[in-house]
């Protein structure tokens, strides 16, 4: 499963840096065409995303979690491998769109896993999961550029869809999914108004759920704006090199982290880990205004994803502690939407911040929301402690 995520993970993120490269050899275009239309088609497959994640969360609930992890790799596969013919802009636009359709593959591999686990080494197992799509993440935008620069784009697209075909045939066979027995007493199966009924009765899970979208917000605002950033402190002089550099910060930070942060919160309870986590990001975030060199923000880039790489796993663990069996699937696909939902705004709002009011306003506002988000769970975990206490309540 590390494997197929790893896979998934650098399979997703390989195409990025590139996009509007892309669409620059499809003709002969503007800037702000090229500009416009690289936002459209990025951001149109967590539109898609946004919008199937739930749907396939619980029809892994009713048929299987492994299933869905096949068809999704499957799918992801045959829309990238198709990239390497488009001719249009509109063509790749419908293209990212069909993708975005597949893409829940890491949310429902991490359901998978999380049914799998017992509740006491959830996080510490999720944290281990997330390295391997993290590092994927880390290695992809560095290996899909070198290929493109040697084999250029067309090719990339096709040796992409080779690893997915891959992680799809690994799940296939690598992957055994025991079917678990909802707990004496717990229905088999939940309508989605049930489902929904059930977060919104448990104050901290929907909390937690909405943290989520901040915490997106927060990773993604910066991102339309890193490499000028990197720029206006650095100079242009291999300007790539360094914004790769300052993004691959956080992504180390993260790595090193996420599996240990689990650990702790499977000891001394998930929520307290998170509120210390979304304080920690949210006090890293704020110096980013003030650097004078590329180095300083690299190393806040760092202690940021040593922060955000616990929020992940932890939220997860949290999240399989507070819903039934036979609704997991469907409370995670409608936690990936919220956090897709965030991937959407976060560079909206960062690229608008930055345009209005310059680079250390998106500094400002995403430590600013961070901070507040913890401040709402430390509040929420004190007027709700039996829900937001330690396993005992759970078993």
């Amino acid at each position: 499963m590390w494997f197929a995520n790893f896979f998934i993970g650098g399979s997703m993120t390989m195409i990025l840096p590139f996009i509007s490269l892309y669409i620059e050899t499809l003709g002969n275009f503007s800037d702000t065409f090229v500009q416009n239309w690289s936002g459209w088609t990025f951001g149109i497959t967590f539109v898609a995303a946004f919008t199937f994640s739930p749907i396939w969360g619980k029809i892994g609930d009713r048929y299987g979690r492994k299933p869905i992890l096949v068809v999704s790799a499957a799918g992801l596969c045959v829309s990238v491998f198709a990239m390497g013919f488009v001719t249009t802009v509109w063509q790749l636009f419908l293209l990212r769109l069909f993708m975005g359709v597949f893409t829940g593959f890491i949310s429902m591999s991490q359901a998978l896993i999380s049914t799998q686990t017992p509740k006491h080494i959830a996080g510490k197992v999720l944290g281990t999961l997330q390295t391997g799509s993290i590092t994927g993440s880390l290695m992809g935008p560095l290996i899909g550029g070198a290929v493109a620069d040697a084999l250029g784009f067309a090719t990339t697209f096709k040796s992409i869809s080779i690893a997915l075909l891959l992680s799809a045939l690994l799940v296939l066979f690598g992957v055994k999914e025991q079917r678990i027995e909802e707990e004496a007493g717990r229905q088999a199966s939940y309508t989605s108004k049930e489902v929904i009924l059930h977060i919104i009765r448990h104050p901290v899970l929907l909390i937690v759920m909405l943290v989520s979208m901040f915490v997106q917000i927060a990773h993604f605002s910066i991102q339309p704006i890193l490499s000028l950033y990197v720029a206006e402190l650095h100079g242009t002089a291999n300007i790539a090199l360094f914004s790769g550099i300052a993004f691959s910060a956080a992504g180390l930070g993260n790595l090193l982290m996420a599996r240990n942060w689990g650990k702790i919160g499977d000891r001394i309870g998930y929520i307290k880990i998170l509120v210390f986590l979304l304080f920690m990001a949210g006090i890293v975030y704020f110096p980013g205004a003030f650097v004078t060199n590329i180095w300083q923000l690299v190393v806040l880039r760092f202690f940021l994803g040593v922060a955000i790489g616990g929020i992940i796993p932890v939220r997860i663990a949290y999240i399989r502690q507070e819903a039934p069996i036979s609704m997991q699937g469907e409370v995670l696909g409608y936690n990936t939407s919220i956090r897709f939902f965030g991937n959407m705004i976060g560079p909206a709002l960062g690229g608008m911040l930055s345009g209005f009011f310059g680079f250390a306003s998106v500094f400002f506002v995403t430590s600013s929301l961070l901070v507040l988000s913890g401040i709402v769970l430390l509040g929420t975990m004190y007027r709700h402690p039996a829900l937001s206490g330690h396993q005992s309540h759970s078993h």
